[in-house]
């Protein structure tokens, strides 16, 4: 008999599988990938006697894998916090789905596992760009502002590592992320002690650097977006830049649109931090659109779309 952990390559994946596996420790099959890669369940080949359990990953993009799951008898327990369209009505399936937009999939973890691991969700919502939302859920933990600010790194470091349009892309494949953080039931000391905090911290800082250098291709009071060029660091960069954006200008909508090899875009929206909604309405209008209120993106938009994609942009964010 054979288990599953399908996961988001993300902060958000890592950090709820992290939670569960600390609480019940299993031999499991990883299956994950770059952030968005998210049609994961297709991957699963199941035996009679096999269990799969789901984290961050929408249903709705995963339905009809999760459909061939359930009618095979396989229970499946899934949490996540995006769209989901309807949930399948199956005595397998298990469900702990809130698509709120001030809650992630390892948020919902830690309720499930009544805060045993406190801090790792607290890293998981500071990795999808949840500030308030971390620090309101961080407040029984009474960590004083230098711990704070290491939890947010360490979340957005974990989020930087798993954008990109291959793994080829990433510093750590988010497999082997994850298995470097399982050690650790306490994330100061895997902060202190291992030198992948170190590795992601360093290309970070030079990615950022560049990114600040590009300006903006479209800017209103309402919306900006940036054509970034095709080289690694582009898509390493364009989920945490976004994230800044977002802070930085909490009543603009932000869209980093990534060249890619094809010469389409890869692209990386952020709805206005004020509302937190919109942002996945925006890029279901396109083929391989999809993701959360506050935060989503589109993994190839023909390069003959991306007006149509500025003037859909303004018009969804007024």
């Amino acid at each position: 008999m054979t288990h599953f952990d399908v996961f988001n390559g993300d902060a958000d994946g890592i950090c709820a599988l992290h939670q569960l596996r600390l609480a019940d420790p299993r031999p499991s099959t990883l299956v994950t990938g770059v952030k968005r890669d998210i049609d994961l369940l297709r991957r699963v080949d199941v035996k009679a006697g096999d269990s799969v359990t789901v984290l961050d990953i929408s249903l709705d993009k995963n339905r009809d894998d999760l459909v061939r799951l359930l009618g095979d008898d396989v229970p499946v327990v899934y949490f996540d916090h995006h769209f989901a369209g309807e949930i399948p009505d199956s005595p397998h399936l298990t469900s702990h789905i809130d698509t709120a937009g001030d809650v992630c999939t390892g948020l919902l973890v830690n309720r499930y596992l009544k805060d045993a691991f406190l801090p790792w969700a607290v890293v998981a919502l500071y990795g999808d760009n949840l500030y308030d939302a971390a620090r309101s859920a961080a407040s029984p933990l009474a960590l004083n502002e230098t711990q704070l600010g290491q939890l947010e790194t360490l979340g957005t470091l974990l989020n930087y590592n798993g954008y990109g349009s291959t793994l080829d892309d990433l510093f750590f494949a988010p497999g082997e992320l994850y298995r470097r953080v399982s050690p650790y039931a306490d994330p100061f000391e895997f902060i202190a002690s291992d030198t992948t905090f170190q590795t992601l911290d360093e290309g970070f800082r030079s990615d950022m650097t560049r990114a600040r250098t590009i300006e903006p291709v479209l800017a209103t009071e309402k919306c900006a977006a940036f054509e970034f060029p095709c080289e690694s660091f582009s898509r390493r960069v364009s989920g945490v830049y976004s994230n800044e954006l977002a802070r930085l200008n909490p009543d603009r909508a932000h869209a980093l649109l990534s060249l890619l090899p094809s010469g389409d875009y890869l692209v990386s929206v952020r709805a206005p931090l004020a509302t937190k909604v919109g942002a996945d309405d925006l890029v279901r209008q396109f083929p391989t659109g999809g993701g959360r209120k506050a935060a989503a993106g589109i993994n190839q938009l023909p390069a003959s779309q991306l007006q149509e994609f500025l003037d859909a942009m303004q018009r969804q964010f007024v």
